[in-house]
């Protein structure tokens, strides 16, 4: 098992990954994970109709924020050098829910899939803590990576 998990040694101690001769190359990640909520917790985020503000310019801010410092959050990841993140929170009114995405990229010798988790994830609480006033009840789901280019390992994109 050890040697399947790049960040277990062959004695199975946790290490960080040696990326020094690896070659730099463009990379990049989108993850998504969505916040149900109320039907009328849904219409005051999008009217923007709440105590503290607008909720998607807090969550995108937050899930900037959090992918720029996925390092200090990730025992295990490298500091990269991001070379843009982007997120779109769109509102899914037939789900009851908003729909968080980012895009995260990349000219590195490591992979950007734990920022743009990262990014999703922080966004998504910082809606909760946004909402929580109004309802309680709502629930974070499906963090989820839906693609990543570039590095040896090359692509991935997610069935949907």
């Amino acid at each position: 098992m050890a040697g399947d998990l790049t960040h277990l040694d062959s004695t199975g101690q946790v290490r960080m990954v040696d990326v020094g001769a690896k070659p730099v190359t463009a990379r990049e990640a989108v993850a998504e994970g969505r916040v149900r909520m109320a039907p009328q917790t849904l219409k005051q985020a999008i009217a923007g109709d709440t105590k503290k503000g607008s909720v998607r310019a807090a969550a995108e801010f937050a899930g900037i924020m959090a992918a720029k410092r996925t390092s200090e959050l990730i025992p295990l990841c490298h500091q990269i050098a991001l070379s843009s993140v982007a997120l779109d929170i769109a509102a899914d009114e037939s789900g009851s829910a908003l729909v968080v995405t980012a895009r995260a990229t990349t000219s590195s010798q490591t992979g950007v899939e734990m920022e743009a988790l990262t990014a999703v994830s922080i966004a998504c609480l910082t809606i909760y803590d946004m909402l929580k006033a109004s309802d309680r009840a709502m629930v974070i789901e499906g963090i989820t990576l839906l693609e990543k280019t570039g590095g040896a390992s090359g692509e991935y994109r997610r069935a949907r």
